[in-house]
């Protein structure tokens, strides 16, 4: 059905009262998705002993199999502040493209912290206030998680730390300042402050950082701190459960526009941003039988599943996190200093990583200019300027309809838009004088930093889609 309607929005009340947990409908083992291995014989007692301190309430939601999690109604308060977000039918692109495909878009920018992450940061303060906590750190990569955990933190009188990329703090100071008005210190990592930066700096002086390293540094001063805290803002099974409050939501306004998705589309850096919009539709696609493709998009400079290995790793680059089964480039792999700095993170959600072993979905990986050109054509097109990391998900979408334009078929498009990119306007600015530059990153380089993995002996599910 094609329509001129341009917004189908929701009304505070069909804010989702519940997120969906696709443990109900995903049919892998279940170490394959938790926490389930300790590190290796011989490894180091901080190693064995650095589980992430979750609070029980939001742990047991995060590995149960009830289909639908009540979300606090404290927390839904908070999302009614914004939420439902808008879902835009992309007719000036379409057009622009000359496609006969109808192109929808979530925008998830319209918040204070301008991306979908205050999603899971109000959820997760919620609980760690529950549960006594005075502290909570962090490590961010682009910045927008750091952002909205510290104005979550803020809204509920914790204290927030945040160890910032290195790259990502001098190409983006502005989400230092953003952090610091909501009362946030935040650190360029690796820094002096914590062992695990002391030594990657004495390793690697002039080191970009990357988001496993920042993790190490902010687990590191959770367990200095009395009632300390370490929250992850990607990857882990309760921050994708907190972010289908995307796709719920969607799906509500899909049914408005009269049509269902042919193929949805999210970036992928750790999962957050993909899982949110996509798992909805994939239980759906479950019940109704539609043929519906969900699609990841990576950068080449961290093609963690387009060129990555199905096996149990770390989560951050000092090893001191119990591991979990993800596609993984190895936790020491660092990327290049790309400005979608929130996909630079080395593994894949273990949920994400299950579905795609699974064939259960797709994934691609794109370089940075052609990304910023897609982002670019976008804003101008639709006015709207994507942060980095959604442009990836812009690209796919403008690939996706011209093939449907090639082939002449109506295709439904679904996409993310995660975030805006108005901090990010230095790198816009990069790329349309000409400087921006490409990172597709060597086979060596993925295959000295796999080499690293540890070493699992009971390997019987560990492979590879490659």
């Amino acid at each position: 059905m094609r329509t001129s309607r341009n917004q189908f929005l929701l009304d505070e009340e069909d804010v989702p009262t519940h997120w969906y947990n696709i443990l109900a409908d995903l049919d892998v083992p279940s170490s394959d998705v938790r926490r389930a291995r300790s590190a290796p014989e011989g490894a180091t007692a901080d190693r064995r002993h650095s589980a992430p301190n979750l609070p029980l309430s939001m742990y047991r939601s995060s590995v149960g199999t009830e289909r639908r999690v009540k979300i606090p109604d404290p927390v839904r308060e908070q999302y009614q502040r914004w939420r439902p977000t808008p879902l835009v039918r992309a007719h000036r692109l379409e057009q622009a493209l000359g496609t006969p495909a109808h192109i929808y878009y979530k925008y998830e920018g319209a918040n204070a912290a301008g991306s979908h992450k205050l999603n899971s940061a109000l959820a997760q303060a919620h609980y760690y206030k529950q549960a006594g906590v005075h502290e909570v750190t962090t490590g961010t990569g682009a910045g927008q998680w750091g952002t909205a955990l510290s104005m979550a933190c803020h809204a509920l009188d914790l204290a927030c730390t945040v160890f910032m990329v290195r790259c990502s703090y001098a190409q983006k100071p502005y989400r230092k300042v953003l952090m610091e008005l909501n009362g946030a210190r935040v650190i360029p990592s690796p820094s002096g402050t914590t062992e695990a930066g002391r030594a990657l700096l004495a390793a690697s002086p002039d080191t970009d950082g990357s988001v496993a390293i920042a993790n190490a540094e902010a687990l590191e001063r959770a367990r200095t701190v009395d009632r300390g805290a370490f929250a992850v803002g990607s990857g882990e099974n309760h921050v994708l459960l907190h972010q289908t409050v995307i796709g719920e939501e969607a799906l509500l306004q899909m049914e408005l526009a009269g049509e269902f998705p042919d193929v949805v589309i999210g970036a992928m850096g750790a999962g957050s941003n993909f899982a949110g919009l996509a798992f909805p539709f994939h239980r759906e696609r479950l019940r109704t039988n539609a043929r519906t493709r969900l699609v990841a998009v990576e950068p080449d400079a961290c093609p963690k599943m387009t060129r990555g290995r199905y096996a149990w790793d770390y989560n951050d680059f000092s090893g001191t996190t119990p591991m979990t089964k993800m596609y993984t480039l190895g936790h020491t792999f660092v990327a290049p200093g790309v400005h979608a700095g929130g996909l630079r993170y080395h593994g894949a959600a273990p949920l994400v990583s299950a579905l795609y072993e699974q064939g259960l979905m797709e994934a691609v990986a794109y370089g940075q200019t052609e990304v910023f050109e897609a982002g670019a054509f976008f804003a101008r097109t639709e006015n709207l300027v994507p942060a980095p990391e959604s442009a990836h998900a812009v690209k796919c979408a403008i690939d996706e309809a011209v093939r449907a334009r090639e082939e002449n078929k109506p295709h439904v498009i679904l996409f993310n838009v995660s975030g805006h990119g108005l901090l990010d306007l230095s790198a816009y600015d990069q790329y349309l004088s000409g400087g921006l530059e490409d990172h597709r990153v060597s086979d060596s380089h993925i295959a000295a930093s796999l080499a690293a993995l540890p070493d699992v002996p009971d390997t019987d599910h560990v492979g590879s889609r490659s």
